[in-house]
């Protein structure tokens, strides 16, 4: 990628293809809310129940969960965010600089199935809510048994395809104030429902120890056996599981997109706000749901889908964040695989490749399997992107250590890397191999391949120039990246600072906003705590699903009302 060092052909580049200018960087708040809200999805609700069906114990999800999540914590925190801080740019223009343009449209197909995949299971989770307002039955076959079902599928996936293709940015920024409403209403829903379980296991509802809640667990949700009822998977699974979920965003590198724009690397720990209080306490607590659901309904959890666990959890809000949750998430993903599309066929516009790539995805949305194998698809999209990841990781970090020369490929003028894509295919043929041969699980197929992909990778570019040594062009370098700096700061002074809402309306509908979800919590904290026998259970938590609904509504008018004013006053320095 060349730049010329003249501020009009700089000003003349899209922005993506610059470092994120220091004036556009964000504190740690910020990553606070923005990973609270991105892990904290429809998917939850897939793979809390998928670990009750998995057979885990109480035991193995309680400490399994907590290790892996720290583990992905640590990784986004030590690979993806020095690489991200250290170069402001995304992964996709830094593989560009680095392996050229065929390796870069390879990589678009894999996000366009990835993203795809996605997309169609957050349609298929969101339409198992509405399907319960025209009581259409659970779809628990990998093929639809319903034709009223196909044709919700297709009515809601149309409108997330609509809305990716002309009003993405407006749901991504009513995403953004779902995050704190949906980690409430996922812990309110197991506080409501548990008092069930614990009345069908303990024979009263209240629970007076933490060695009561194990047994309640260990018999009634992480029961140790699977569907089939053979032993489940044990500690060590659900440690991967926990850890290889997010791999396509940490080892594979994904999120250098988000934290390109952290002021410090440091900055990768704010990722415990969607791993903690996101991943764990939601899959726990969807579990509990999940089970707590079937006790309601005198069925077991693998005949009951979403819709229906949320709608018994928490009544009217629970169609709210099934659809909410599904809709918001299948619309980023759908937007991120119109934009690999579009890199591909870039003499199409993105509007109508996204329509196309949505079309596609709607038909997938169509086959409740896709939701279903939620786990095996993430951690098999992890390992497609991981060898790419291993091979940026080795160029950036590994190659300055050993003496080779950082962008080696840019600087002997070559249009394409064949060590990174002869490294890539390499190592997707190292890693489903190893699969292939069940030689160990594959919750850490992602860990051989990383490192067997690094290793080739230097070998590989090591034969073809970045053990040499490229001084010119290494100045040119720092000369365009000088430049770049002094067009950003003059940029800077140009925009202006963001404005910041001091008004009191405004910090009245922020009190009101968060009011509503603290009296959420506290109506479930009353049906958990204060229900000493099933009649006074029923009362609290009838009027928990009644009030919850009225809070619901408030939260989401005042939220977005604030998000408007909010908006309107820093209209200068959208992009």
């Amino acid at each position: 990628m060349s730049i010329s060092t003249d501020p009009q052909s700089i000003a003349s580049m899209k922005s993506e293809q610059l470092p994120i200018p220091d004036h556009k960087l964000h504190g740690w708040t910020h990553f606070v809310g923005l990973y609270a809200a991105e892990h904290v999805a429809a998917t939850e609700f897939v793979i809390g129940a998928t670990f009750v069906a998995l057979g885990a114990t109480t035991q193995d999800i309680l400490i399994g969960l907590l290790i892996g999540n720290v583990l992905a914590i640590l990784s986004w925190t030590l690979i993806t965010a020095p690489i991200a801080v250290q170069t402001r740019l995304s992964l996709y223009t830094y593989l560009h600089k680095i392996a050229g343009d065929s390796m870069t449209n390879l990589y678009n197909w894999a996000n366009v199935l990835i993203f795809t995949v996605i997309s169609a299971a957050m349609i298929t989770v969101s339409c198992t809510a509405v399907r319960l307002l025209f009581n259409i039955p659970a779809q628990l076959q990998w093929y639809p048994t319903n034709g009223l079902f196909v044709l919700v599928v297709l009515a809601v996936g149309m409108i997330v395809v609509l809305v990716a293709m002309y009003g993405f940015n407006a749901v991504a920024e009513f995403s953004g104030i779902c995050g704190p409403w949906l980690v409430v209403m996922f812990i309110s829903g197991a506080l409501v429902l548990f008092p069930a379980l614990a009345e069908s296991v303990l024979g009263r509802t209240e629970l007076w120890s933490i060695g009561e809640f194990i047994t309640i667990g260990d018999q009634t949700i992480w029961t140790g056996v699977d569907s089939n009822g053979a032993p489940g998977i044990g500690l060590l699974e659900v440690i991967g599981f926990a850890w290889a979920a997010n791999t396509i965003t940490h080892f594979g590198l994904i999120d250098m997109a988000l934290l390109r724009y952290a002021k410090r690397s440091i900055y990768g720990l704010c990722t415990s706000a969607g791993m903690l209080f996101g991943h764990y306490v939601a899959w726990i607590a969807s579990g509990i749901m999940g089970a707590g659901a079937a006790v309601l309904l005198k069925s077991t959890i693998a005949q009951l889908d979403p819709g229906d666990v949320a709608y018994n959890a928490l009544g009217w809000s629970g169609y709210v964040i099934v659809i909410v949750a599904g809709w918001t998430t299948a619309n980023a993903n759908l937007y991120r695989a119109g934009l690999a599309a579009q890199a591909i066929f870039h003499n199409h516009s993105r509007k109508m490749v996204t329509f196309t790539v949505g079309c596609v995805t709607v038909v997938i949305a169509c086959f409740p399997f896709v939701f279903g194998q939620m786990l095996p698809l993430l951690t098999y999209a992890g390992l497609l992107v991981v060898p790419v990841g291993a091979i940026v990781f080795a160029e950036h970090v590994l190659f300055p250590r050993i003496g080779f020369t950082r962008y080696w490929m840019t600087y002997r003028k070559l249009n394409h890397s064949t060590p990174a894509v002869a490294s890539w295919i390499a190592g997707l043929a190292f890693g489903f191999g190893l699969n292939a041969m069940n030689v160990m699980s594959f919750y850490y197929l992602f860990l051989p391949t990383w490192v067997f992909t690094i290793l080739l990778y230097t070998v590989l570019a090591k034969q073809y120039g970045a053990a040499e040594k490229y001084p010119a062009e290494e100045q040119a370098e720092r000369e365009r990246n000088t430049a770049i700096k002094e067009f950003q700061t003059q940029q800077a002074i140009t925009e202006g600072e963001p404005v910041k809402d001091h008004s009191l309306l405004s910090k009245g509908l922020r009190v009101v906003s968060r009011t509503s979800l603290a009296l959420t919590l506290i109506l479930a904290i009353k049906v958990m705590f204060w229900s000493p026998d099933m009649l006074s259970y029923q009362s609290n938590a009838a009027t928990f699903y009644t009030w919850g609904f009225v809070f619901t509504v408030t939260y989401f008018v005042f939220a977005y009302w604030h998000l408007r004013r909010d908006k309107a006053l820093n209209k200068h320095l959208a992009e």
